[in-house]
């Protein structure tokens, strides 16, 4: 019913920048919080960054003062603008959004399909 397609991940060096979008299309009445994670090999998926229908936002403390989160919600669109990245930041990053469907007017939790960042010299 809702399809959330990720862009923009990549190679980058150290201390380079990179965003990540990701947008959301289908049976969308209204899209409450929107997050991107993320999952290095061998370990747990984490969250990175969450953003309320309000523009409040919440950060992992790894990432406070080098990422944004921001959304855009006439596109249903989230962004992840990362700036001075570091080899730790190298993982699958994935979209998040808790969508109440026009369906059935119900909120369900969909994910997108992941973009591969490395950061890497």
């Amino acid at each position: 019913q809702v399809q959330l397609v990720e862009s923009g991940g990549g190679l980058v060096q150290p201390g380079g920048a990179l965003r990540l979008s990701c947008a959301a299309s289908g049976s969308i009445f209204r899209i409450n919080a929107m997050a991107w994670y993320r999952q290095a090999p061998g370990k747990q998926r984490e969250l990175v960054a969450h953003i309320g229908s309000g523009g409040s936002t919440i950060y992992a403390d790894s990432v406070k003062g080098r990422f944004t989160i921001s959304r855009d919600n006439a596109k249903n669109t989230v962004y992840l603008q990362m700036n001075s990245l570091k080899p730790e930041d190298t993982a699958v990053y994935y979209c998040n959004a808790v969508v109440v469907v026009t369906t059935t007017m119900s909120a369900g939790y969909y994910w997108g399909q992941g973009t591969q960042v490395t950061v890497s010299s």
